[in-house]
Formats: structure tokens, C-alpha cells, sequence
């Protein structure tokens, strides 16, 4: 499904958010990269695409009424082996209550945390951000903002303008940051944010790098405009 049908057929329903899967198929197509990861309908969905993927995974709630998911115990992390798999499913499952699906992620190692995001300013219109991420990231408040669209420079100014700027080098034994990926995702979201007048927010937080410096983004939400 394309981006306007999967935002169209989403706002004719009614509805204010994305599921994370579709959040991350949407986001997929401005160059913002993510883990490996499948949707699953049950526990043996579950651990059939957790053996495809490869161990360790993660497995979550799926659904666009979840999206604080972590508060609500709808995260299972580093698990192992398809016994924790099909434990942590049906526990996220019975905590749905029915309403949503599960997704199987590849766990990603990494020590620095990054948010990439756009909020649609009624006034200002598509606004980027970039900046520190995690669970801290709000108590941080460490963020580079642009008023879209962006070109490379203004990125990389965003970069530098944070202190997250400063872990994008070789930092204590982890290699540097693919930048041109960071700087590709960056602009991707101002695309987004000038081509999508339906998408009312977007968060990617954590965006990870990687010891070898990838960029992997492990969590999505898209917030979508009143029709």
C-alpha cells in the first residue's frame, strides 16, 4: 500500500494514529531506517517470524491505541529463544485485551540514543526535530528545531547545535556516526512533513547508532491531522 492510501484509508476510518508497523512502512519511504521486524497475529506467528529474524528480539503491542506502550507493559525485550517469545506474546496479548497485533523486532545493540521528529506548527506549518533521545529525552530537552524544508546544511546544523552532536564522532571505542544516513533521515522528515499534510506529528525515538555506527530506528509514532 502506498503512503496516501495507507493515510487516506487511516483517516476515512477515523482514526488519530498509525500503528508502529505501518508508522515505520510510511517513515521507510523517506529514508529513515529501521530494525528488522513482522507482525504477528498469535504466540506461533510470534516465534515463527522471531526464528526468522534471528534471536534475541523484542516483542511489543501493536496498534494506534497504543501509543505509550512501554507505560502500559506492552514491551518484551532481549528474549532468547522461542519460549520467551511465546510467554512474552500471550502476556502482551491478554494486556490488549483484543485490540491490537504483535510485532517481532530485532533487538539492536547500541549506547547512543537519538529522537528524530516533525511536529505541524497550525501557524509555522512542518517543524524538524532532532536531538538527544531515550527515556530521558524529555527531561534532557536537548533538540535542534528547523522549520521544513531542509537542505543539507541546515541538517548539519542541526547536528552540530546539540550536544548530541557530540556522539557522533568516535566516542569511547564506538565508531562514527554514518552521518550522510543521519543527515538522508533528517531530510527524509522534512520531506514528510511538506508532502504529507495529513501526518500532524512524527516521533522516532529511540533512533540508535550502532558501536559500528549504523543508524536504526527502533520505535515510530505518526500522529495524523483532523480530515
Amino acid at each position: 500500500m502506498t503512503a496516501p492510501d495507507l493515510l487516506a484509508q487511516a483517516q476515512a476510518a477515523g482514526r488519530q494514529a498509525l500503528s508502529e508497523f505501518e508508522a515505520k512502512r510510511l517513515l521507510s519511504g523517506y529514508d529513515i531506517p529501521f530494525a528488522a521486524e513482522r507482525e504477528a497475529a498469535d504466540p506461533a506467528a510470534a516465534c515463527a517470524a522471531a526464528r526468522k529474524i534471528g534471536f534475541p528480539v523484542a516483542v511489543k503491542g501493536c496498534g494506534e491505541a497504543f501509543t505509550h506502550k512501554t507505560e502500559l507493559a506492552l514491551v518484551a525485550l532481549d528474549l532468547a529463544d522461542t519460549d520467551a517469545v511465546a510467554k512474552a506474546a500471550e502476556a502482551v496479548l491478554g494486556r490488549m485485551q483484543g485490540r491490537g497485533s504483535l510485532l517481532v523486532q530485532a533487538m539492536v545493540p547500541g549506547r547512543r540514543e537519538f529522537l528524530l521528529g516533525m511536529h505541524r506548527d497550525p501557524q509555522y506549518g512542518p517543524l524538524v526535530t532532532f536531538g538527544l533521545g531515550g527515556v530521558f529525552a524529555e527531561a534532557i530537552d536537548d533538540v535542534a528545531l528547523r522549520l521544513a524544508p531542509l537542505g543539507e546544511r541546515d541538517a548539519h546544523a542541526m547536528l552540530a547545535e546539540t550536544r548530541a552532536g557530540a556522539l557522533l564522532d568516535d566516542v569511547r571505542g564506538m565508531a562514527r556516526v554514518d552521518r550522510p544516513a543521519l543527515v538522508a533521515a533528517i531530510l527524509g522528515m522534512s520531506r514528510l512533513g511538506v508532502e504529507r499534510a495529513e501526518v500532524a506529528a512524527v516521533d522516532v525515538n529511540p533512533l540508535i547508532a550502532t558501536d559500528d555506527g549504523r543508524i536504526v530506528g527502533v520505535d515510530a509514532l505518526v500522529l495524523l491531522a483532523r480530515p
